[in-house]
């Protein structure tokens, strides 16, 4: 009998050995807890960024009306959430929004194989994929690309920015509350009614635009036309409409607050920026006006 044991238990011995040996040829061991006795969480591996918030945009909107934006989130050295947007100069939804709603209508109107909303959350899966955006090719000047399937709208311009975010580095924190803000005169004054937009992303303003939309429709935004010549200052100003319209976005940014601005007469000229002789008080009021609803 104690024979016939001593083989049952050497046969059963061996037959684990060899199921343990067939386990390990085709499922790796599980690392375990101790502390918990559970399988331990695989870490992420350790990415090549600075953790934080990470935003650019363009430097003015474009003649369509819109501005571009991207905003990064990075952990763990990763970039784990992208956002590519649109502000439009007349306010209203974003160009996200916009398309999620059925109001841009890029497949009825531009006949394109999917809605912008959809090829941008593409563009920003590739992001999360490559977490590189320089690892993008494009076929045209217009940046358009064949590297991401289900994609025909031109995506430059988000991988542009997502770059420039990333060598700007993580934004601050701040007091706040994200989102996009906006404001502008209810009424068209010699010629040009005063609009800004304020995006606020990890409670920082990382965003300030201040510009002019012209009571002729037919003509492009103050911006533009100072840019190209149209709009011009008079003699004696210290640079044209638009770059000292830079200085002023770039002070607030750097103050974080609207009302940190003194003005020297009533027209709202201000000794507070260097290099700025128009009169600024339209934008800061515009900006204080858009920021009530970021407290």
């Amino acid at each position: 009998m104690k024979k016939i044991k001593s083989l049952v238990t050497v046969m059963t011995l061996g037959a684990v050995l060899v199921l343990s040996g067939c386990g390990n040829q085709s499922t790796p061991a599980t690392a375990v807890d101790p502390a918990k006795n559970e399988p331990a969480k695989t870490e992420t591996a350790q990415g090549k960024y600075q953790d934080g918030v990470y935003y650019a945009e363009d430097a003015m909107y474009g003649s369509g009306g819109w501005k571009y934006f991207a905003a990064l989130t990075v952990e763990n050295g990763n970039i784990v959430a992208a956002d590519w947007n649109g502000l439009n100069i007349k306010g209203g939804k974003d160009k996200d929004n916009l398309s999620k709603d059925g109001e841009y209508g890029l497949k009825e109107k531009g006949k394109a194989q999917a809605e912008w909303h959809e090829q941008a959350e593409k563009a920003e899966a590739y992001l999360l994929e490559t977490q590189d955006a320089t690892k993008i090719t494009y076929k045209d000047a217009e940046g358009h690309t064949d590297d991401i399937a289900g994609v025909s709208i031109h995506v430059s311009e988000f991988f542009n920015l997502a770059q420039a975010a990333l060598d700007k580095g993580p934004v601050a924190k701040g007091a706040y509350k994200d989102g996009i803000y906006y404001a502008a005169d209810e009424a068209f004054v010699k010629g040009w009614k005063y609009m800004t937009s304020i995006v606020v992303k990890n409670g920082t303003i990382v965003g300030a635009d201040w510009n002019g939309l012209p009571e002729d429709a037919t003509k492009p935004n103050k911006d533009i036309q100072s840019t190209e010549g149209e709009y011009k200052l008079a003699p004696g100003n210290q640079g044209e409409w638009v770059a000292q319209a830079q200085k002023a976005e770039a002070h607030l940014l750097k103050t974080q607050d609207a009302t940190k601005i003194a003005y020297k007469d009533a027209e709202g000229h201000t000794d507070d920026i260097a290099g700025v002789s128009i009169h600024v008080s339209e934008f800061f009021n515009l900006a204080q006006k858009a920021l009530e609803g970021a407290k």
